[in-house]
């Protein structure tokens, strides 16, 4: 197997089946780290039957890994070049796996919010760390396939978790949940340990302490609000005074990284338009998909009557499509380049999320089903486009800083996604209360559909600033001499 580095960037690339190895084993991981944060939902209940507990006390469970996911991410960067990519991405799998499987042993609620805090620093430097590794790894002409391989643990999780942890409930124990994660971390870390290439970075750059403190509050106050916005009930005033702190603290944090020498988040990267993209009109794009999965299945049971199995598998449909426009991810790109796509790919996915502000209890299954397989499709072939075109123009030396501003971004707007969905059902409420319409059926979750549309539209407007060229350097096809030196 030989190595191939991009011309001029001073990376060593792997070349050949390696970096598709790698990628499957980081995708791997972020499957069994965001199936882990979706598929408690469903197991509440039993949970806190077993504790003895209420279950909305095991809300602070799902808290806790949010806010340790907030705090930890930011210096997975800085982490990863000073003790090298494979001894930390190891380690997270470990503490991840080990962190699961005490979760499944856990008798009381405290033993088990500690164990989803152990899991949280597992996950923070996993998710961060792999993407990392697979940017690093892969030369520019495989950039796609790869960021399509990885994307799609965070696409299907979220649709996946809640059915399958209603299965293993009903089925066997909600113990097995966790008990799962054992098998999958041996291999993961198996794995990692023959292709992860062992890297450190030459620089030891001091630890910023005071962006970290900084960071970690704001973001732990903004995803802790979102969270509570999030909950069937939320007491308003107390979350939002948590958004509003959180927002002043990451505010604090922005201007300390832009004067530090030595910043924990480098923002070099947002001086490429590319990157800036998405982070902005990303931000908006994965606030609007974000919640689809909570609203979706809250739609089909509250708004319409049916039941948690028939639910799950009407969105279903949302995963099938994903997994059926992965195959055509990379052509598409390379024969229509990351403008057409975003702009184009970008107002369809607006319409078809608002369009399911068209279902009612008496929709045909033949409108339904396709409206969400192309959803599905449409979401999937967004989700890389602008991964991808993320780190294309990122040079080597800002590329742990870009990744690490991308995760935290990331983590963030998902989260987001629920809340905003909440908002958005409330604020339907309002409006239907002063239209007298409260007669429709699930109208309040109709209009908050049509108003995740609206949003998913915004984000197009900033994809019209890309250059038409943008990402070229990743979409053309990889050179004959370069497919026979792999």
């Amino acid at each position: 197997m030989n190595d191939m580095s991009a011309p001029g960037d001073g990376v060593k690339r792997t070349s050949g089946a390696r970096p598709l190895l790698i990628a499957l084993l980081v995708a791997g991981a972020f499957f069994m780290e965001n199936l882990d944060g979706t598929v408690i939902a469903t197991a509440l209940p039993q949970m806190a039957a077993s504790f003895g507990a209420r279950p909305v006390d095991l809300n602070i469970g799902m808290s806790a890994y949010l806010l340790t996911l907030g705090i930890f991410i930011p210096i997975s960067g800085w982490i990863s070049d000073r003790f090298g990519a494979r001894l930390v991405f190891t380690s997270a799998v470990v503490i991840f796996t080990l962190a699961s499987v005490l979760c499944g042993f856990a008798d009381s609620v405290g033993s088990f919010v500690a164990m989803r805090i152990l899991q949280g620093i597992g996950g923070a430097m996993m998710v961060p760390v792999g993407r990392l590794v697979v940017l690093n790894n892969t030369p520019k002409d495989q950039l796609i396939s790869a960021i399509a391989t990885i994307t799609w643990p965070a696409l299907v999780a979220p649709i996946l978790g809640p059915p399958l942890g209603g299965f293993i409930t009903d089925h066997a124990s909600w113990r097995w949940i966790f008990f799962l994660n054992l098998p999958l971390g041996m291999v993961a870390f198996v794995y990692a340990l023959i292709l992860i290439p062992e890297t450190k970075s030459a620089a030891r750059p001091p630890f910023d302490w005071t962006g970290f403190v900084v960071s970690g509050f704001g973001l732990a106050s903004l995803m802790y609000g979102l969270e509570l916005i999030g909950r069937p009930e939320p007491v308003w005033l107390e979350a939002w005074a948590y958004v509003a702190a959180g927002f002043v603290l990451l505010a604090g944090a922005l201007f300390h990284f832009r004067r530090s020498p030595h910043p924990l988040i480098d923002l070099s990267g947002l001086k490429q338009p590319t990157f800036a993209v998405t982070i902005a009109g990303g931000s908006l794009f994965r606030i609007a998909i974000g919640a689809v999965p909570f609203l979706l299945p809250l739609m089909f049971q509250v708004g319409f009557g049916l039941t948690a199995f028939h639910a799950g598998m009407l969105t279903l449909a949302v995963f099938a499509g994903n997994l059926a426009m992965k195959p055509a991810t990379t052509p598409i790109l390379r024969r229509f380049g990351f403008k057409p796509v975003l702009v184009v790919n970008g107002i369809l996915n607006a319409i078809f999320i608002a369009a399911c502000g068209l279902f009612s209890p008496d929709t045909p299954l033949w409108f339904i089903l396709p409206v969400l397989f192309i959803g599905g499709m449409l979401r999937s072939m967004h989700f890389t486009a602008l991964n991808t075109i993320a780190f294309a123009d990122i040079a080597p030396r800002e590329m742990t800083g870009a990744n690490t501003l991308f995760s935290t971004a990331f983590q963030l707007t998902m989260g987001m996604g629920i809340a905003v969905g909440a908002i958005g059902i409330r604020i339907s409420q309002a409006v239907t209360s002063q239209l007298g319409a409260t007669g429709i059926p699930a109208i309040d979750f109709r209009l908050a559909f049509v108003m995740l549309g609206i949003i998913a539209l915004l984000a197009v407007l900033d994809c019209l600033s890309l250059d038409a060229k943008a990402g070229d350097n990743v979409s053309r096809r990889p050179k004959a001499s370069a497919k026979k030196t792999a």
